[in-house]
């Protein structure tokens, strides 16, 4: 049975919940869109939760922000608590049925990953120094593995 988190934004103006197969926050993403949207050490982890879940409290304070790449108008949509700014997740219209919640707006105690990867190490800010151990995985791009697939790999999915 999947794994209910229940997260908030800061100020409290929005609540939710969703049901997550991957509580694990395993992926730490460098890139220049999530350390500065997202904050949380110069990084950004993303769960992946089941999208028809979602439960919303609060939704005339979620604001929705498009990050361009390129120039171009970028497929995820970023939302956030327009009263305190707080990120709370991500949702891409190619795959409807996820959702990806930030594991900083999650408070439900998530369970500890054995292992991390670290995403676009690139990009990172210059003062960040990644806690890299013996078991984690770099990648300057993005990993090989689909989330569901490491969380299986690693016999870390809830069914």
């Amino acid at each position: 049975m999947p794994m209910r988190l229940e997260g908030s934004c800061r100020c409290g103006a929005i609540s939710f919940a969703v049901d997550s197969h991957t509580p694990y926050p395993y992926q730490r993403c460098y890139c220049s869109i999530c350390r500065k949207s997202a904050g949380g050490g110069g990084y950004a982890i993303n769960i992946m939760g089941v999208a028809p879940t979602l439960a919303v409290r609060g939704k005339r304070a979620v604001g929705v922000w498009n990050a361009p790449i390129d120039g171009k108008p970028g497929s995820a949509d970023r939302h956030y608590c327009k009263r305190c700014g707080t990120p709370l997740w991500v949702s891409d219209d190619a795959w409807p049925e996820l959702m990806h919640p930030f594991a900083s707006a999650i408070d439900t105690e998530l369970p500890k990953p054995p292992h991390s990867v670290h995403l676009l190490l690139r990009d990172k800010a210059g003062w960040v120094e990644p806690q890299v151990g013996p078991e984690d995985h770099c990648f300057d791009g993005y990993p090989e593995l689909s989330i569901e697939d490491w969380h299986k790999k690693h016999r870390l999915w809830i069914d």
